[in-house]
């Protein structure tokens, strides 16, 4: 026996062969958190969780526990439903999404709720699918900061984190992964206290747009800075996508250019 069935808004993030008829899911949930699901004949052509089970589509699914173990780490899907979204992502914009679900994959524990860091998630794919030059990296700095902010790893930011001083608009500052918020050095690729005043009042105010917007204008320093401290609680420098993506564009370098190339996310 299984508990009744309890549904959530949910999105693929991976997907694995279970046997020839059967899938195993990893998705993340907005009530649940991230969930490891057991699509059970999802790989049959008849099967009405084949079509709707795809990455970057938001689904309605209900999943169940079998009832002799409530604490099981794989839980049954018992239905998915396209719940309506953008157009699929394809380019770098792939690239960009699998690389958002390879950080949640590993940051996000499982049965953890974030429902803001859901709906950033959700906030973000119109972003990527746009395919915009400024648009796209800002869109990635914005869902990093919401993701680091959400699982407790991003410091405040419009304050000295040794010192708890307020960060004034005209300060250079640096976020090293280690310590927080300090004063940059006269040779360092320092933020402006004022963009991290406006970063930290977006995060606040939970205005994805504005968040997006304000990213935009601390492109290369903010980049460097998310990307230091993403590598040390992943405890890592290697991420599987930006190696898929930095092999796809090596290939792609004796090609004739017809528009402008991928940065890594």
């Amino acid at each position: 026996m299984a508990r009744a069935a309890s549904a959530s808004a949910a999105y693929v993030l991976h997907r694995y062969d279970w046997s020839e008829t059967s899938l195993i899911l990893d998705l993340f949930t907005r009530d649940q958190g991230r969930l490891t699901v057991v699509a059970k004949g999802a790989k049959r052509p008849y099967s009405q969780l084949r079509p709707a089970l795809l990455p970057f589509q938001r689904l309605h699914v209900a999943v169940s526990r079998p009832s002799r173990d409530e604490t099981a780490d794989i839980v049954t899907l018992r239905s998915a439903e396209w719940a309506g979204g953008g157009p699929m992502l394809g380019g770098a914009a792939l690239f960009s999404g699998f690389y958002l679900n390879e950080l949640l994959m590993k940051l996000l524990a499982r049965n953890d709720p974030h429902a803001l860091l859901f709906d950033a998630y959700a906030a973000t794919m119109p972003a990527l699918a746009a395919a915009d030059d400024t648009l796209t990296p800002a869109a990635l700095r914005a869902f990093e900061l919401v993701l680091l902010r959400e699982i407790g790893l991003l410091p405040q930011l419009d304050q000295f984190t040794a010192t708890l001083r307020p960060v004034d608009a005209r300060d250079a500052c640096l976020l090293r992964p280690e310590i927080g918020i300090v004063e940059a050095g006269p040779v360092d690729a320092a933020l402006s206290g004022a963009l991290l005043q406006r970063l930290q009042q977006a995060l606040d105010d939970g205005a994805m747009p504005v968040l997006q917007a304000t990213c935009a204008e601390g492109a290369g320093a903010l980049k460097t800075a998310l990307r230091a401290l993403l590598h040390y609680h992943l405890g890592t420098t290697r991420l599987r996508t930006r190696e898929v993506m930095r092999d796809a564009q090596q290939q792609l370098l004796d090609l004739p250019r017809t528009g402008p190339r991928p940065d890594t996310p």
